[in-house]
């Protein structure tokens, strides 16, 4: 029975990525940068459902930009999550750019996408970044880089923060985690870490249950004159005490 269930919600979720990217085809080139943003938040919500995953939203996502948001990474899933809480454009791997339909996806969420291991790059998403947030955008990232298992942060890393500190822009610590809504404990369905296949995770997450994804949003701070390098320890700290 769990593995039928699990058959018919994969079918569902199959079935809504590819309305999504008819969407995309047919609606998107007529529609406002707001109304986009709208219908992405709007997709985001409906694959939760489709996954089974209640979103459960905590503090206050920014109601406008300029806002880089800083998260830590558990899953695949976390892009969708943060979506259905608060559009925000992401900084992605540039990998992700030739991955079919995902790409198709991740165009439309307006996303950026960095070469992680060119310095050069870096410094030109940097810039990019920074010009985003000064035209008003609300960007996100996930300073680790690569994916956790949930229980523990990785380090950060800084480079990104550039953006925020050239254009005096603020940044809101969000804290994801993944819970078993019977329990209370971390469920661990979702995670995408080590040997870990996209399908492996997939699958997980379709066949479990009661799984709620919490997005606990914390304050808004600017650097107050911290270098990015203090600035993103600090963030760290914020982060794992906002998951409690």
């Amino acid at each position: 029975m769990n593995r039928l269930r699990a058959g018919w919600r994969l079918l569902r979720v199959v079935l809504h990525i590819l309305g999504g990217v008819w969407t995309i085809w047919t609606v998107f080139p007529r529609l406002a940068p707001d109304q986009r943003h709208t219908r992405v938040q709007a997709w985001a919500l409906e694959m939760l459902a489709y996954l089974a995953i209640k979103l459960v939203v905590k503090g206050s996502p920014p109601a406008n930009g300029p806002m880089l948001l800083v998260a830590n990474h558990i899953s695949w899933v976390d892009i969708v999550v943060m979506h259905a809480a608060r559009h925000c454009r992401f900084v992605s791997k540039d990998e992700i750019a030739r991955w079919p339909v995902v790409s198709t996806l991740a165009n439309a969420a307006d996303t950026l996408y960095i070469t992680r291991e060119s310095r050069r790059d870096a410094m030109r998403v940097v810039h990019q970044m920074a010009q985003c947030l000064r035209d008003g955008d609300v960007l996100a990232i996930f300073p680790e880089g690569t994916t956790g298992d949930g229980s523990t942060l990785l380090p950060f890393h800084a480079n990104l923060l550039q953006a925020a500190i050239s254009a005096h822009a603020p940044v809101q610590p969000v804290a994801l985690q993944f819970a078993d809504a019977t329990t209370g404990h971390i469920s661990f369905a979702p995670c995408y870490v080590g040997d870990d296949t996209l399908w492996q995770s997939l699958w997980r997450t379709l066949c479990a249950d009661n799984v709620q994804a919490v997005v606990q949003f914390g304050t808004p701070e600017l650097a107050q004159g911290r270098e990015r390098r203090a600035w993103s320890a600090d963030l760290r700290e914020t982060i794992a005490a906002l998951r409690g």
